[in-house]
């Protein structure tokens, strides 16, 4: 077996906080994460002008929704949505990264699962190249390597749908649509990638090659998801993104111990 099959081996260990024991929730929280974007996508497509502040703190807003989504696709990946029907989880994956920006959600599973079997190498698809470590390099390759010519063609179609078929004000659809799903993928590799995985002075200092950073419980949601418990997340894979506090104080003790 190998991580590339369909059948993916988790790479990382057991837990009692497994997708197993958390029913529906993961779906619940799936469901609402979508909902949520969705209404106040519709909602804000819809709005007139209004006082600069309150536009910003709307393309914020939209923004952290839209880092939802794609985490919602990263839970899916690692059957942690609805794991009692892998099938439906799947779909919700696919459809998260389907409204994130067309992204080919197979695709992406197969590469994440790399990413955990090579954290921080080489084989690594998420790492940079070993020579483009300064961090909008490394950002430029990371979005290369996703982004392609036919997803370009489906948001441009989309784009024209809505701006020329239903009549959406363009200067709504650049604020609401396409500049918070730019912002949060610059959010998700910040907090997600670059500053977990990057290599420490000292080095790295698990086998996971991935640094937890411990934040507030709500500047942790705001800032990615709680993804700064990102050893955790490599070492518990089937813990969704919502359950990662949750083993934060044996994360804490355990660097405390490896500083000393």
């Amino acid at each position: 077996m190998t991580l590339l099959e369909d059948d993916l081996y988790q790479v990382g260990r057991s837990t009692q906080a497994t997708p197993h024991n958390n029913g529906y929730g993961g779906l619940a929280i799936a469901g609402t994460i979508i909902m949520v974007w969705l209404t106040s996508l519709i909602v804000l497509l819809q709005l007139d002008e209004q006082p600069l502040p309150l536009l910003l703190l709307a393309v914020l807003w939209q923004t952290f929704l839209y880092a939802g989504l794609f985490i919602t696709a990263h839970d899916a990946m690692h059957n942690c949505v609805v794991p009692q029907h892998p099938k439906l989880n799947h779909s919700i994956g696919f459809l998260a990264l389907l409204l994130y920006g067309w992204l080919p959600y197979r695709r992406l599973r197969k590469a994440h699962w790399q990413h955990h079997q090579y954290p921080a190498s080489k084989n690594d698809p998420d790492f940079h190249n070993g020579k483009d470590t300064h961090g909008l390099l490394w950002y430029a390759r990371f979005m290369r390597r996703y982004w392609s010519g036919w997803q370009f063609l489906a948001i441009t179609g989309t784009y024209h749908f809505l701006s020329r078929v239903l009549h959406v004000s363009e200067v709504n659809l650049i604020l609401f649509w396409a500049v918070p799903s730019l912002l949060s993928s610059a959010q998700l590799f910040y907090f997600g990638t670059f500053l977990v995985h990057r290599e420490p002075l000292s080095g790295y200092q698990n086998p996971f090659r991935a640094n937890s950073i411990y934040r507030p419980y709500v500047w942790s949601l705001l800032t990615c998801y709680h993804f700064g418990y990102h050893r955790e997340h490599h070492e518990y894979p089937h813990v969704p993104w919502w359950q990662l506090p949750n083993i934060s104080q044996t994360g804490t003790k355990r660097n405390a111990a490896e500083s000393r």
